[in-house]
């Protein structure tokens, strides 16, 4: 099968689909890759790496898009991008339909678009496999970030997470205990910091206090607890994810007043919509805004920011999905795993996943009918 590698166009987006090893195993196997010129440069493969591992380079974004049956990408498609979409064609990337806007959508169904959202491929487990890596990353991400802002220089009140003898740390409340929450639990744990940790689920409250040994305090999250604890926080993880669904606001702006000047939210979930009010999403050249004295860092896909460890990251975890749609068209790959069907969002144009259907009003259609009206 002809798959295609786009160059990513959108600002400070320094991922690729795929590594040269990764692009190597397809050529083996017998696909055709083609490589937009300098797609790989940003996370340090240049063209030639892509070249000797077999893969053909094209020089155009319209070529890029148009030779592949299977088209690969990071950031979700801007409107002209989905503009060179061919019929038929298979798409795979970050798409975050729930979050984007209803021009995309129309046009994935116009041209008889499958789009599978990496965001929400499930494994037999009911975890996030491609997702999964990219969260570690910005769970990791988090607390340097927050570590900055919160100094003078970053427009913060002059903290130190960590404290000093005599000097308590920094207070971190994370919103959700999920790869993200946790992450930055771990981290934030490992610098002193007093860790509190909200979440819908009893269970992942019980799990997060076993492993890191009580040493955090949990709520579940309800108005009243996050009136109480978020004006004390110096730094707040927006970290909320429901699969294939818009994150809840979980923390209106009324409260959001309430915080300490110069404290700090990273909202995480700005990817799926955001969990507080106030955040917009950002970029890498303009990462943060203030409001109500308070600092927002919202930017979409972070670990974009460290493109070389999520190129490898994101192609080990992609690679078997690609591979087996490649090898065994759409139809049987999704048919013998019911965790990559769950992350089509269209098949052949029609709208296949309910949340998404019932937010743009549009009809829904059942992923395995269509496939059976077509055997």
């Amino acid at each position: 099968m002809d798959i295609s590698i786009a160059k990513e166009e959108s600002l400070y987006e320094n991922r690729v689909a795929l590594t040269p090893a990764a692009v190597r195993s397809l050529v083996r196997w017998g696909h055709n890759v083609y490589v937009e010129s300098s797609a790989g440069s940003a996370a340090g493969f240049d063209d030639e790496m892509f070249k000797r591992v077999g893969a053909r380079i094209v020089f155009s974004k319209d070529e890029a898009f148009k030779r592949g049956k299977i088209l690969l990408k990071i950031f979700p498609p801007t409107i002209e991008e989905y503009k060179l979409l061919v019929d038929d064609q298979i798409v795979f990337s970050f798409l975050h339909l729930v979050a984007a806007k209803a021009d995309g959508i129309s046009i994935l169904r116009e041209r008889n678009i499958t789009s599978i959202g990496m965001e929400v491929i499930e494994d037999a487990h009911g975890n996030l496999p491609i997702l999964t890596p990219m969260s570690e990353l910005a769970g990791q991400m988090v607390l340097p970030i927050a570590s900055y802002y919160l100094s003078n220089v970053g427009g913060g009140r002059g903290i130190l997470l960590g404290g000093a003898a005599g000097v308590p740390p920094a207070t971190v409340v994370v919103l959700g205990a999920g790869t993200v929450g946790l992450n930055a639990v771990r981290a934030a744990r490992g610098l002193g910091c007093n860790v509190i940790l909200f979440d819908a689920s009893l269970e992942r409250l019980r799990y997060a206090n076993e492993l890191f040994s009580k040493q955090l305090v949990t709520y579940l999250p309800y108005r009243y607890n996050l009136e109480k604890v978020i004006p004390i926080a110096d730094v707040v993880v927006g970290a909320v994810l429901i699969h294939g669904e818009l994150s809840p606001k979980l923390v209106p702006e009324e409260i959001v007043k309430t915080m300490k000047p110069g404290s700090v939210i990273l909202d995480v979930s700005i990817d799926q919509g955001g969990c507080v009010e106030t955040s917009r999403p950002t970029n890498w050249a303009t990462p943060s805004f203030q409001l109500h004295g308070i600092t927002h860092f919202c930017v979409p896909n972070m670990p974009s920011n460290v493109g070389r460890t999520a190129t490898y990251a994101l192609a080990n975890a992609t690679l078997p999905y690609v591979s087996s749609v490649a090898a065994n068209g759409p139809e049987k790959a999704l048919l013998d795993d019911r965790g990559l069907a769950r992350g089509v969002y269209t098949f052949r144009g029609h709208i296949t996943h309910e949340f998404l259907a019932k937010r743009f009003n549009m009809e829904y259609t059942p992923l395995f009918d269509l496939i059976r009206e077509g055997t």
